[in-house]
């Protein structure tokens, strides 16, 4: 079992900055990859960022690349969204996934475990 709680949700203004972390239990964290997810009201769910188990290869969706940064602490157990340059059409509920089984990481179909998701706001 795996649980995820986020954390470093809120309120910005377009062009700021936000970061995201997300906090796993477990004794495992090194051996899966890491992903984040967000869903802005109405939409779909959709990929944004993920991170593999020994934090090789990251992986981007186009709409954040070069804005957005993922990282891991394995020391801490910690996974984070840097998030620059935000967007208003950032404003999404975060959410925090593992990826224990393997899979395309840049679907949320892979992703065995989900936190309960964190509100970004960004505002023009």
């Amino acid at each position: 079992q795996v649980q995820l709680v986020e954390s470093g949700g809120g309120s910005a203004q377009a062009g700021g900055s936000l970061r995201l972390s997300c906090a796993a239990s477990g004794s495992t964290f090194g051996r899966y990859a890491m992903g984040w997810f967000r869903q802005a009201p109405g939409k779909e769910r959709e990929f944004v960022s993920a991170i593999t188990g020994l934090g090789i290869s990251t992986y981007y969706a186009d709409s954040v690349k070069g804005r957005f940064t993922i990282s891991r602490d394995y020391a801490k157990k910690m996974v984070y969204l840097q998030m620059n340059s935000l967007k208003p059409e950032d404003t999404a509920v975060y959410y925090c996934a593992a990826c224990v089984g393997g899979g395309a990481l840049t679907t949320g179909h892979a992703y065995d475990y989900w936190g309960q998701g964190t509100q970004v706001t960004v505002s023009s």
